[in-house]
C-alpha cells in the first residue's frame, strides 16, 4: 500500500509538471484512462478520442502500446506488427540474450514478459497514469526479473501527446545480457512515415537517416513523415538520469528506432546483479509536423531540466 501511495503521489506531481496549460494559456486537453480487463488493455483517450491502448494479453510476448494515434490524423503513427519483422509491436520494451532467454522475439518458450495486471492510479485530468508489474520468465522456470512500470500520459497541447514511461528492473538472480541489438525501449513506425517512404529520421545533433544516426549516441531521435497530406511524427527521449545516457541508437530506414546500449556493451556483456534494481525513464512525444515544427529540441530541453530538479 505504501508503495502504491508513493507511486500515486509521484504521478500527480508529474501531471502538474508536464501538462498544466496549453501553449495559449487555455486549459490543456483532458486525458482519461480506463481498464478493460476483459480485453486485457488500458485505454487512454484525449478529449474523448482514442490516443493509445496498453495491451497486456497473457499470450503476448510482452505488453505494448497500440495504437499510438497522431493528434490530427487520429491514425496510428506506429504499426502493430510488420513484415518481415513481426516481433516489432508498435511501442514496446523488451530484451534478448537475458540469461540465455529471449524476451524480445521468438516463441514464448524462449521467454515472456507477463503482466500481473495493470492498475489505474490517476483516471482523468491533464494527465492519466497507471502502474503494472511484470515477470520475465520461461515456462517451468522461476522468473529472472520482476519489473515495475509507471506510465503517465498527458496532452499539453492539442497538437502534442506525451507518454512518460518509467520502468524499474528488479533482478531476481544475477543477470547477464549478451551483445544484442534487440534491447530495451523501441518503436516501429508505420511504413508511410518511414525514411523508405520519404519520411525523416533525425537525432539531436541533426544527423539524418539510418546512415547518420545508427550507432550514434544522442539524447533523442525523431521519426516523422506525411500521410494523406498530414505531417506527424514520434520522438523518443532518453532521461538524463538513465544508465548509459546518452545511449547509441539502433535505427533503420524502414521505420524502427531504439536507444540500444546492449549492442555496444561496456565489455563482452552487460551485468545487473541480483538485488540491485535498475530504473530507466523515457518520454515519447507524438506530434504534428516534423521535429523542427514541433519544437522537439526545446521539448527535450524542458524534459532534461525537469529530470535534474
Amino acid at each position: 500500500m505504501n508503495r502504491l501511495r508513493g507511486v500515486l503521489v509521484a504521478a500527480c506531481l508529474l501531471a502538474v509538471m508536464v501538462a498544466p496549460l496549453a501553449a495559449d494559456g487555455a486549459k490543456a486537453p483532458q486525458v482519461t484512462a480506463r481498464l478493460e480487463a476483459d480485453r486485457m488493455r488500458v485505454v487512454v483517450d484525449v478529449d474523448g478520442k482514442r490516443f493509445t491502448c496498453y495491451k497486456y494479453g497473457s499470450l503476448q510476448k510482452y505488453p505494448y502500446f497500440w495504437p499510438v494515434n497522431g493528434p490530427t490524423s487520429g491514425a496510428s503513427v506506429t504499426t502493430e506488427t510488420s513484415w518481415p519483422w513481426p516481433h516489432h509491436h508498435s511501442l514496446f520494451f523488451g530484451c534478448d540474450q537475458v540469461n540465455g532467454g529471449n524476451y524480445w522475439q521468438d516463441a514464448n518458450e524462449r521467454g515472456q514478459i507477463v503482466s500481473q495486471g495493470p492498475k489505474i492510479i490517476a483516471a482523468e485530468g491533464p494527465s492519466a497514469a497507471f502502474v503494472d508489474e511484470c515477470l520475465w520468465r520461461r515456462p517451468g522456470a522461476e522468473p529472472v526479473i520482476r519489473d515495475r512500470r509507471t506510465i503517465t500520459v498527458s496532452a499539453p497541447r492539442p497538437d502534442l501527446r506525451f507518454i512518460d514511461f518509467e520502468i524499474t528492473l528488479d533482478p531476481l538472480t544475477d543477470i547477464r545480457i549478451g551483445r544484442t541489438n534487440h534491447s530495451l525501449f523501441a518503436a516501429r513506425m508505420v511504413p508511410e512515415l518511414s525514411v523508405d517512404s520519404s519520411g525523416t529520421l533525425v537525432n539531436a545533433q541533426g544527423d539524418l537517416g539510418e546512415k547518420g544516426t545508427f550507432g550514434v549516441a544522442s539524447p533523442w531521435c525523431d521519426y516523422s513523415g506525411t500521410r494523406e497530406g498530414i505531417a506527424e511524427g514520434l520522438a523518443i527521449f532518453q532521461n538524463p538520469t538513465n544508465r548509459w545516457y546518452p545511449s547509441p541508437w539502433f535505427t533503420r530506414d524502414y521505420g524502427f528506432f531504439s536507444p540500444t546500449p546492449m549492442y555496444w556493451p561496456e565489455g563482452e556483456y552487460t551485468e545487473i546483479p541480483k538485488g540491485q534494481p535498475l530504473t530507466l525513464r523515457y518520454r515519447v512525444v507524438v506530434h504534428d509536423g516534423d521535429a523542427r515544427e514541433a519544437g522537439v529540441a526545446t521539448l527535450f530541453a524542458e524534459y532534461a531540466a525537469s529530470a535534474n530538479r
